[in-house]
């Protein structure tokens, strides 16, 4: 694939416009970046030219950032560089979009507080069967074999009670420094 992936540093310049379409919601903002550079002359920062990007976000990506940003947050923007012509009223003019893959708040001017979004679709957020039936077979091992008393250097690294590892989101090497039931099954942190 030979897209133009960019990572841009800006403020929202508009609110956010969130529209279902029959492809899902989208949500388009205007989005400034000022470059700042150091007047060597005047012995201060100065404000370059402003750029103005389109920038668009698709699905839960829009939903949440419909509810998150607010004109002139200071936002980090990371996707793909779309350059687009067009002529309207007889003017040919140039158009440049942002594909959003993340968005995020630019913590160097401020604190924001991250409020996970519980999604409508159960398969996303839930163990799959495979996984819970495997925890099932590995609590009723270490429950029939004495070890899951929890206390003491006798309980065995299948102890019954350690949460079922299902993070997906944790590096191989966080699930090898994880105790592994009977069954084989990561049960949580050491």
């Amino acid at each position: 694939m030979n897209d133009t992936v960019v990572t841009l540093v800006g403020n929202a310049a508009t609110g956010v416009d969130y529209r279902e379409t029959p492809t899902g919601g989208v949500a388009r903002f205007r989005f400034a970046v000022t470059p700042r550079r150091w007047d060597r002359r005047n012995s201060a920062w100065t404000d370059g030219s402003t750029s103005f990007y389109t920038v668009c976000a698709w699905r839960n990506l829009g939903a949440n950032l419909t509810a998150s940003v607010n004109v002139g947050d200071p936002l980090v923007v990371h996707g793909r560089l779309r350059v687009r012509d067009e002529t309207l009223d007889g003017q040919r003019r140039t158009f440049v979009d942002i594909d959003a893959v993340s968005i995020g708040h630019d913590l160097t001017w401020g604190t924001s507080a991250f409020k996970r979004v519980v999604r409508a679709n159960a398969a996303l957020t839930e163990p799959s069967v495979d996984m819970s039936a495997a925890a099932s077979a590995a609590n009723a091992a270490t429950a029939g074999n004495g070890s899951g008393s929890g206390s003491g250097s006798d309980a065995g690294p299948g102890a019954v009670g350690k949460p079922v590892h299902t993070q997906p989101w944790l590096s191989e090497q966080d699930e090898s420094a994880a105790p592994v039931g009977a069954a084989g099954v990561p049960t949580g942190p050491p």
